[in-house]
């Protein structure tokens, strides 16, 4: 039954880390930081076909992450 438990919490953190970051972008889109649209973001149109990678963008949410979790979890 522990186990259960320990898997019950880690899911709970999960999905309020998700609910968090995903408020956290949409405040950011009503800001008017362009996140998704940086400069070296792949973006390909022709005729009906679209494409797009936010290449720069991954990078700096990688970025971003990375200095923020070595942060936190820091012992």
């Amino acid at each position: 039954m522990d186990n259960f438990s320990s898997l019950a919490k880690l899911m709970i953190a999960i999905g309020v880390f998700l609910v968090l970051g995903g408020g956290l972008l949409l405040l950011l889109g009503k800001v008017g930081i362009p996140l998704g649209r940086l400069p070296g973001d792949i973006s390909y149109h022709k005729g009906s076909f679209s494409f797009y990678f936010p290449l720069v963008t991954c990078l700096v949410l990688s970025l971003v992450l990375t200095l923020v979790l070595n942060f936190l979890l820091r012992r």
